[in-house]
């Protein structure tokens, strides 16, 4: 016979999760992506209407990074 633990856990999870069901996933599946950064950036609508895809983003700010180095060197 099991010892009952004498410490409650306060437990938050409804009735319907039953962990027991969930078969097949994987531990630490995306941990190597995890340490190796992301740089992830949620655009307004209005601008994500603009660039269709994250090559155009990508793009379209070299350019601006081009104008303003070329602009701070003219400055002076």
């Amino acid at each position: 016979m099991k010892k009952k633990s004498e410490t409650k856990v306060d437990d938050d999870l409804r009735a319907e999760y039953d962990f027991n069901k969930l078969k097949g996933g994987v531990r630490g599946k995306y941990a190597k992506q995890y340490h190796a950064g992301t740089n992830l950036v949620l655009l307004e609508p209005d601008i994500a209407k603009v660039f269709p895809n994250d090559e155009a983003v990508n793009e379209a700010l070299r350019q601006l990074i081009r104008i303003a180095k070329a602009r701070v060197g003219h400055a002076n």
